[in-house]
């Protein structure tokens, strides 16, 4: 476990699950520094890593290089939490992406702030939109773009002209990771967060994994369930255990 200081409100402190370094904070903790974060304004970015990103780490340099430089990087997956407990290095929760950004969304209501919404299918981000306002009044939705575009100048001059406290990047892993590192220098946004496939989820075109899955950690269960192509992707999940098992064994060695 180590500690690095990231400005003097904002204490970091990291557990290592097999190379990559999650964030020991409460739910609560990652909104308010979520927020604390929006003040700054300065495009920090957070990630929310599961098991399968966490492969794809050991073999994507680049990868490990943009999650390492995240802001904030949330445990997104009992997998992640199971496999800190074993490395005897235990994280506060699972802190799954879509349930922080509704969390946040909330606090964000209450005062007026504005959010972005990039990715997912043509369409999509702009059901999202009009779902959001009318589940968190007061969040100000003020620009969508979908994630099928190949010039990066125009979606950052595009959120630039709104300038948004929230940019939220729905492009996949790693798609959406390396994305936030690369243009962050010139966004002008208080903060963004990759979260995958939560666009479809806030839109109304897929469902989340009904809540008694979710009380059990079957997420990834019911996904696969309606999703069978998602079957290779699932192999990283044996593979993580394994490797967590192994790190163990050698006395938590790399």
């Amino acid at each position: 476990m180590s500690s690095v200081l990231s400005g003097k409100d904002l204490i970091k402190i990291r557990i290592d699950v097999l190379g990559v370094s999650f964030d020991n904070i409460t739910m609560a903790e990652a909104t308010n520094k979520a927020l604390k974060l929006m003040e700054r304004r300065d495009a920090a970015y957070v990630v929310t890593p599961n098991p399968e990103i966490v492969m794809l780490c050991r073999d994507d340099e680049s990868l490990l290089r943009a999650i390492s430089g995240a802001s904030m990087v949330l445990p997104d997956g009992i997998g992640i939490i199971k496999g800190a407990q074993i490395l005897g290095t235990p994280l506060k929760e699972k802190i799954p992406g879509i349930e922080f950004a509704e969390t946040l969304f909330g606090l964000m209501a209450d005062k007026g702030m504005s959010v972005f919404l990039l990715g997912a299918k043509p369409g999509v981000a702009e059901l999202a939109a009009q779902k959001l306002s009318e589940r968190f009044t007061g969040l100000r939705i003020v620009g969508t773009n979908d994630g099928y575009f190949t010039d990066d100048g125009h979606v950052v001059e595009k959120i630039n002209a709104v300038s948004p406290d929230l940019l939220l990047v729905c492009l996949g892993a790693p798609k959406q990771e390396l994305w936030m590192q690369k243009n962050a220098p010139r966004l002008r946004v208080g903060l963004m967060a990759g979260l995958g496939g939560s666009m479809d989820v806030f839109a109304g075109v897929a469902e989340r994994a009904p809540e008694a899955w979710r009380r059990l950690n079957l997420e990834w269960l019911y996904r696969l369930k309606e999703d069978p192509s998602r079957a290779k992707r699932m192999t990283n999940l044996p593979k993580f255990g394994f490797a967590v098992i192994g790190r163990k064994l050698s006395g938590n060695k790399s």
